[in-house]
Protein backbone atom coordinates (compact mmCIF):
# COMPACT_ATOMS: atom_id res chain seq x y z
CA UNK A 1 0.00 0.00 0.00
CA UNK A 2 1.32 3.33 -0.98
CA UNK A 3 1.64 6.27 2.12
CA UNK A 4 -1.42 8.18 -0.04
CA UNK A 5 -3.97 5.47 1.04
CA UNK A 6 -4.45 6.41 4.89
CA UNK A 7 -5.12 10.25 4.74
CA UNK A 8 -7.25 9.30 1.56
CA UNK A 9 -8.94 6.79 3.45
CA UNK A 10 -9.35 9.00 6.11
CA UNK A 11 -10.52 12.02 4.40
CA UNK A 12 -13.16 9.51 2.39
CA UNK A 13 -14.64 8.03 6.02
CA UNK A 14 -14.82 11.72 6.93
CA UNK A 15 -16.83 12.67 4.21
CA UNK A 16 -19.25 9.93 4.37
CA UNK A 17 -19.85 10.26 7.54
CA UNK A 18 -20.19 14.18 7.27
CA UNK A 19 -23.26 13.20 4.88
CA UNK A 20 -24.68 10.51 6.65
CA UNK A 21 -24.81 13.24 9.70
CA UNK A 22 -26.44 15.36 6.64
CA UNK A 23 -28.87 13.28 5.14
CA UNK A 24 -30.09 11.58 8.11
CA UNK A 25 -32.99 14.04 9.27
CA UNK A 26 -34.37 13.41 5.61
CA UNK A 27 -34.72 10.26 5.56
CA UNK A 28 -35.97 9.80 9.13
CA UNK A 29 -38.51 12.22 8.59
CA UNK A 30 -39.07 12.21 5.13
CA UNK A 31 -42.20 14.51 3.81
CA UNK A 32 -43.68 14.23 7.40
CA UNK A 33 -44.16 18.03 9.14
CA UNK A 34 -41.35 17.91 11.98
CA UNK A 35 -42.01 18.00 15.52
CA UNK A 36 -42.24 21.12 17.35
CA UNK A 37 -39.37 20.83 20.11
CA UNK A 38 -36.85 20.09 16.38
CA UNK A 39 -38.67 23.44 14.99
CA UNK A 40 -38.13 25.05 18.22
CA UNK A 41 -34.52 23.95 18.37
CA UNK A 42 -34.04 25.06 15.03
CA UNK A 43 -35.17 28.86 15.72
CA UNK A 44 -33.43 28.94 19.35
CA UNK A 45 -30.02 27.34 19.05
CA UNK A 46 -28.20 28.92 16.22
CA UNK A 47 -28.49 32.36 18.01
CA UNK A 48 -27.61 30.48 21.47
CA UNK A 49 -25.14 29.31 19.81
CA UNK A 50 -23.29 32.56 18.32
CA UNK A 51 -23.78 34.17 21.60
CA UNK A 52 -21.56 31.40 23.27
CA UNK A 53 -19.09 32.13 20.57
CA UNK A 54 -18.66 35.53 21.18
CA UNK A 55 -18.26 35.13 24.93
CA UNK A 56 -15.95 32.15 24.24
CA UNK A 57 -13.77 34.78 21.79
CA UNK A 58 -13.80 37.80 23.90
CA UNK A 59 -13.38 36.11 27.27
CA UNK A 60 -9.74 36.93 27.33
CA UNK A 61 -9.64 40.25 26.46
CA UNK A 62 -8.27 42.76 29.08
CA UNK A 63 -10.12 46.06 29.12
CA UNK A 64 -7.64 47.35 31.96
CA UNK A 65 -4.80 47.56 30.03
CA UNK A 66 -4.08 49.17 26.46
CA UNK A 67 -5.25 48.70 24.31
CA UNK A 68 -8.59 48.35 26.28
CA UNK A 69 -10.14 45.76 23.94
CA UNK A 70 -10.43 48.42 21.11
CA UNK A 71 -9.62 46.21 18.24
CA UNK A 72 -12.51 43.61 19.91
CA UNK A 73 -14.92 45.82 20.58
CA UNK A 74 -14.66 48.10 16.73
CA UNK A 75 -14.37 44.21 15.10
CA UNK A 76 -17.86 43.59 16.82
CA UNK A 77 -19.44 46.46 16.04
CA UNK A 78 -18.51 46.18 12.68
CA UNK A 79 -20.02 42.53 12.22
CA UNK A 80 -23.15 43.80 14.24
CA UNK A 81 -23.93 46.87 11.97
CA UNK A 82 -23.56 44.45 8.78
CA UNK A 83 -25.30 41.83 9.51
CA UNK A 84 -27.91 44.19 10.71
CA UNK A 85 -27.57 46.52 7.33
CA UNK A 86 -26.81 44.01 5.10
CA UNK A 87 -28.04 40.42 6.26
CA UNK A 88 -24.67 38.32 4.83
CA UNK A 89 -22.72 36.13 7.08
CA UNK A 90 -20.05 35.91 5.22
CA UNK A 91 -19.42 39.62 4.44
CA UNK A 92 -19.60 40.04 8.30
CA UNK A 93 -17.44 37.65 9.44
CA UNK A 94 -14.82 38.14 7.01
CA UNK A 95 -15.22 41.92 7.20
CA UNK A 96 -15.09 41.87 11.28
CA UNK A 97 -11.93 39.26 10.97
CA UNK A 98 -10.15 41.49 8.65
CA UNK A 99 -11.27 44.69 10.57
CA UNK A 100 -9.45 42.36 13.95
CA UNK A 101 -6.78 41.77 12.22
CA UNK A 102 -5.75 44.94 10.43
CA UNK A 103 -6.58 46.53 14.09
CA UNK A 104 -4.15 44.21 16.03
CA UNK A 105 -1.33 45.11 14.10
CA UNK A 106 -1.56 48.81 14.15
CA UNK A 107 -2.91 49.47 17.81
Amino acid sequence: MSDAFYPVAVIGVIAIVTWGLRAFPFLLFGQRPLPKIMEYLGKALPPAIMTILVIYCLRGTDFSSFPFGIPEICACALVVILQTVRKNMYLSIIAGTVCYMVLIRII
